[in-house]
């Protein structure tokens, strides 16, 4: 399987059109790639459009940037894509440049009109156009995960940023540049590929408690591969609440719950009773995955008839792989939960502590098994953190990087 964190009114007088027109990143006029295509240099009392006027094929995320004539300043840009909207931009200090900050729409003509004035005032109105490469196919985000149905908008320290695409993306660098994380404090983190339709986002440590969280994911017009292009943008607000880890061995038979550093319940298990591979717990950090208040569960791998078939309903249990495993209640082995390991895999609790249990966790709290000698592999559920950082940053196509902070 394949696997894997960016004027002023008055002097410049720069009239802006829309609020998308605003304003470019200060550049000289030697920057590469902002000369006219083809390496045409327009004369000196002209303004300088890139891309040039009746240009096709461009690609999208070719940046267009509109220079003033020597001696003179932009007093506005509008850079137009009728149904496709506005593409926004920036204008330098001295207002002798702007420069589009957003991603073109594929398929789409733009119409440049811009307005300079030189040094005497005198103002000169310049329209060009030009046209972006065609798209064969577009692809979308099909999850995104955390949600407000699936996990909740305030989740635990552990939580991922998932998300699923549905087609596969070949140009992984593109979309990678294009996926935006903010947050309300300090955070290193990197995304990681799993496989060409899913990526996700997990910090090097633990999410400091109560921080706020955005991503933006700019693929509009993104390039994700031959002819494949981004269909939209997507924008995911949500926050950490506080730090919740709990902590169980399969030898001690507890589970420890600690609450922003102390301890604040102690509950008897019972865990998976071995012999057979899949009836072992799995050890190493899991996260809650899903909160259930009732759950069918039947034997793995066994049907109906068969001898060891099962089909029970369960209460208040809480997901931690995607191989069957929960912390949930079991009142038929409250017996042996503190002393003995007699589950099928999952971890037992006695009905009073799983309801506790359920109520009390967050989905994205680290669940910590240890003592089973089968390890929970990075992809059984959401076993992000079984990886090491560096380990982690092996399948990151722009590696770790501080998250933008608001």
């Amino acid at each position: 399987m394949e696997r894997v964190a960016y004027g002023s009114a008055g002097l410049l007088a720069l009239t802006l059109l829309t609020a998308c027109s605003a304003s470019v990143a200060a550049g000289g006029p030697g920057d590469p790639g902002e000369r006219p295509a083809g390496g045409a240099v327009a004369p000196e009392t002209s303004v300088v459009v890139t891309p040039q006027d009746k240009s096709g094929n461009v690609p999208t995320d070719q940046p267009v940037v509109v220079s003033a004539p020597p001696g003179g300043t932009l007093r506005s840009v509008r850079v137009d894509g009728g149904k496709a909207g506005v593409l926004p931009g920036t204008v330098s200090g001295d207002g002798t440049r702007w420069r589009s900050t957003a991603t073109a729409r594929p398929g789409v003509t733009y119409t440049v009109t811009s307005t300079s004035a030189d040094v005497s005032g005198r103002q000169t109105e310049t329209t060009s156009t030009f046209s972006t490469v065609k798209a064969t196919q577009m692809f979308d985000v099909e999850r995104v995960t955390p949600n407000k149905d699936d996990t909740g908008l305030t989740v635990g320290i552990g939580m991922p940023i998932m998300l699923a695409f549905d087609k596969p993306v070949t140009d992984r660098v593109a979309v990678e540049r294009n996926l935006v994380v903010r947050t309300s404090k300090p955070v290193e983190g990197a995304w990681h590929w799993f496989d060409d339709r899913h990526v996700d986002f997990r910090p090097q440590e633990w999410w400091p408690a109560h921080t706020k969280v955005q991503l933006e994911a700019k693929l509009a017009g993104v390039r994700g591969g031959p002819g494949l292009y981004g269909k939209r943008d997507i924008r995911l607000e949500f926050k950490i609440g506080r730090a919740q880890i709990t902590r169980g061995t399969t030898d001690e038979h507890v589970l420890t719950v600690r609450r922003d550093g102390k301890k604040i319940r102690t509950m008897p298990m019972s865990a998976g009773q071995g012999g057979e591979w899949k009836y072992y717990t799995t050890s190493g950090i899991h996260l809650a995955m899903s909160r259930e208040p009732v759950t069918i569960m039947t034997s793995p791998g066994i049907g109906p008839g068969q001898a060891g078939y099962y089909q029970l309903t369960v209460y208040n249990t809480v997901r931690i792989s995607n191989s069957g495993e929960y912390v949930h209640s079991a009142p038929w082995s409250v017996g042996s939960q503190g002393s003995a390991n007699v589950s099928h895999g999952c971890v037992n609790i006695s009905p009073e502590n799983a309801e506790w249990f359920l109520k009390n966790t967050l989905i994205g709290d680290p669940i910590i098994i240890t003592g089973s000698p089968r390890k929970l592999e990075p992809t059984n559920g959401w076993g992000h953190w079984q990886e090491d950082w560096h380990d982690w940053l092996k399948w990151s196509v722009l590696k770790d990087g501080p998250t933008i902070t608001f």
